[in-house]
């Protein structure tokens, strides 16, 4: 799959939800964006991901790879799933409103 070809559908398979924390909105004030994404996606994708459904210029893409927890639930152990989230450089004067619909 190009990441310069992305259809909507994969760009939504892609970007899976953004992260609203108080580190992550600290960050927003830098010009940056945290957001879940897929486990197998690149950051080429990401990147034309987050400028095809926002319509904004990203700089960077810095990725992390979060390995889940094992905690107990109900007296059982298990395991939390694993995470991979992007941490998105917007262009200066560039920023993301989720709270209005998409571009």
């Amino acid at each position: 799959m190009s990441a310069r070809r992305l259809s909507r559908e994969a760009m939504f398979r892609i970007i899976l939800r953004p992260v609203i924390t108080e580190k992550a909105t600290a960050l927003g004030e830098r010009g940056q964006v945290v957001f879940r994404v897929a486990p197998e996606a690149t950051k080429p994708e990401i990147k034309a991901a987050i400028e095809g459904l926002f319509g904004v210029k990203v700089v960077a893409v810095n990725t992390l790879n979060s390995k889940g927890k094992v905690k107990r639930f109900r007296g059982r152990p298990g395991q939390r799933s694993d995470v991979k989230k992007a941490f998105v450089r917007l262009a200066e004067g560039e920023n993301i409103d989720f709270t209005s619909k998409l571009a």
